[in-house]
Formats: structure tokens, sequence, C-alpha cells
């Protein structure tokens, strides 16, 4: 199958998935994650009428960008070190997996420097894995309130990544639990938080997620595999 058409199959599912929820398919952002794909797959993505891609190192991003410009979406989805920071924020759109107060400070400052308001998410380890960063559920409220006083970032919700289990009824509680921090967080009243996005599921797991109140899949495989 060819890239358009994985995309079609891709958004047929998610539709499915969607209206299993009540939802509206149109309610899902799609995006593309194009970790160790060329520049010519992507170009493909675009033209099927991808408008969001994901990216996990900040060496991959620069020069996909340096290609392909601004005319999608950029996400940063992969761990970010603090000093990498300086290189994506003037163009990226949303840093995915802000897991530390430090993070989210140094963003802040960069974002700052360039009279801008970085986009966020804060990533949760919502199964506690100990190879798996981010905030754990019991801290999140603790750190969104220590990142209130931040002018240059905005909290746009959560992100996760669950385990690769095939226990589906475990994966699905993940992701409740993931529904109810966001729905927790959406009642809380703070400048910079503006809850918008619950990004959770990829090409293994984004059927289940969508059931469970994502809004945002992020799908490499299903979409670049042949």
């Amino acid at each position: 199958m060819s890239i358009y058409e994985n995309i079609q199959s891709v958004r047929k599912r998610i539709e499915g998935a969607a209206k299993r929820s009540g939802r509206h398919p149109d309610e899902i952002i799609l995006v593309a994650v194009t970790k160790n794909q060329p520049v010519t797959a992507i170009k493909e993505v675009i033209e099927s009428g991808i408008a969001d891609l994901g990216e996990n190192r900040s060496q991959e991003l620069l020069p996909k960008h340096e290609a392909i410009g601004d005319a999608v979406n950029w996400h940063f989805i992969g761990h970010l070190q603090r000093n990498k920071v300086k290189y994506i924020i003037p163009f990226v759109y949303l840093v995915q997996s802000v897991d530390s107060i430090a993070l989210a400070k140094e963003i802040d400052k960069r974002a700052g420097a360039i009279n801008k308001v970085q986009n966020i998410l804060l990533e949760v380890n919502v199964s506690g894995e100990k190879s798996k960063y981010g905030f754990s559920p019991d801290d999140l409220v603790k750190a969104v309130n220590e990142m209130g006083k931040l002018e240059n970032i905005s909290i746009n919700g959560l992100m996760t990544m669950a385990p690769f289990i095939d226990n589906t009824e475990l994966l699905r509680s993940y992701f409740a639990k993931m529904k109810e921090l966001f729905d927790n967080l959406s009642r809380a009243r703070q400048p910079n938080l503006k809850m918008r996005y619950l990004s959770m599921g990829m090409t293994n797991d984004f059927e289940i997620a969508i059931e469970q109140g994502s809004n945002m899949v992020r799908i490499g495989t299903a979409i670049f595999s042949p």
C-alpha cells in the first residue's frame, strides 16, 4: 500500500473509534510521526492532507524543517534535552513531551527571548514504568501550579505513552486515567493553562485511546510501513 492508502486506512479507523466514543472524526488530530523518514516520504504525507508532523529528535527535526518549512504544524514528541530547546523553539508549534519543571522553565526562557508563547503538553507517566519519562499522576497538579508563573508557555494539555502490551483492558484503564487527569485540570483556573489536547495513542493502540477520550494520536508505523 502507498502512504496515501495507509493514511486513508488510518483515517477510517479513527472515524470508527470516534463514532464509538460518540464524537465526530474531525475532533481527532492525526500527527504523522516522521522519525527516520526521508523528506520525499514526508512530502507524500503532506500531499495526502496531513497538516501535523511529529519528530522525536532535534537533530532530525532541524534539517526537515529547513527542507519543508512552515507549511505544517511541527510537533516535538520525543525526550527533549534542555540544551536543545533553543534550536527548536523558533518554529515548533507544540512541544508534547515536557516532563519536568526544569524543562518548562528552559522553554519559557527561550520563548521569552523571541517574544513567543510556546504551546506545550505535559507528559505523564501514567503506567509508572521506570523506563519512561513524565510526571507521575500524583505530582501533576503540583507541577502545573509551579508552572503557573511562567509567562511564555501555554499548557495546552497532556500527553502519554502507554506500555506496549496486549492487555486491552489494562491499556483502557491507563487511557481512562489520563482522561480523568485531563478533565480535572480542565476545571482549574490558571492564566497559562488552556487544556485543548489529550495526546495519547500510537499505531498499536490509537483506537482504544480515542475510545477513552484522546483527541490527538501520533501515528508512524501505520502510515509509513509498506
